[in-house]
């Protein structure tokens, strides 16, 4: 095979030994694989209450979510939920566990969502919030929030809140991420 990198005359065809159709150089043979999107981010938690960024991006702007993005290469799933942390919410988090992680299918989308603490409540909206709040459970915007996803992960981070212990969840039963 050639240089990846190097120009290709792709073509829609199923490698040998393969069973999904894909873009092939029909020249070298070079397969062009396309693959899920990682998102990675966390329930951050403080005092008890629990950390949300307005978006000021879309999808969703104006909706309530946990800060959350793509990973970038060469970096671990924890830095960039740090990485998201810090530029959507300008604090710094500390990892404790991960959470779930969910499939969202429609939007080629894998999501890594962990357990994280603020140790000073610390905050700032970013350039992609509009801004940043610590709410009491009984005080989040659930009818605001962003994505469905959001939602599972705060009910996942209520059952599980303090407990040394736990498997990480998926998709709720029946639920495929779907904004409908």
């Amino acid at each position: 095979m050639t240089d990846p990198h190097l120009p290709h005359h792709f073509v829609r065809t199923t490698p040998s030994g393969d069973t999904t159709e894909r873009d092939v150089c029909d020249k070298c043979g070079y397969v062009h694989y396309r693959n899920p999107k990682v998102v990675a981010g966390s329930v951050v938690h403080h005092g008890g209450r629990i950390l949300l960024c307005r978006r000021a991006i879309n999808p969703r702007k104006g909706y309530w979510t946990l800060p959350a993005g793509y990973m970038e290469l060469e970096e671990t799933v924890a830095e960039a939920a740090i990485r998201e942390a810090r530029e959507e919410a300008c604090t710094d988090i500390i990892i404790e566990h991960v959470l779930a992680v969910y499939s969202i299918p429609r939007l080629s989308q894998i999501q890594i969502m962990h357990i994280a603490r603020l140790d000073k409540p610390e905050f700032a909206a970013g350039e992609e919030s509009l801004e940043v709040e610590l709410f009491a459970w009984d005080d989040i915007p659930w009818h605001d929030l962003a994505f469905p996803s959001v939602r599972w992960a705060l009910n996942h981070y209520r059952q599980v809140a303090g407990e040394p212990v736990f498997t990480a969840f998926s998709n709720p039963p029946g639920e495929d991420g779907d904004m409908t």
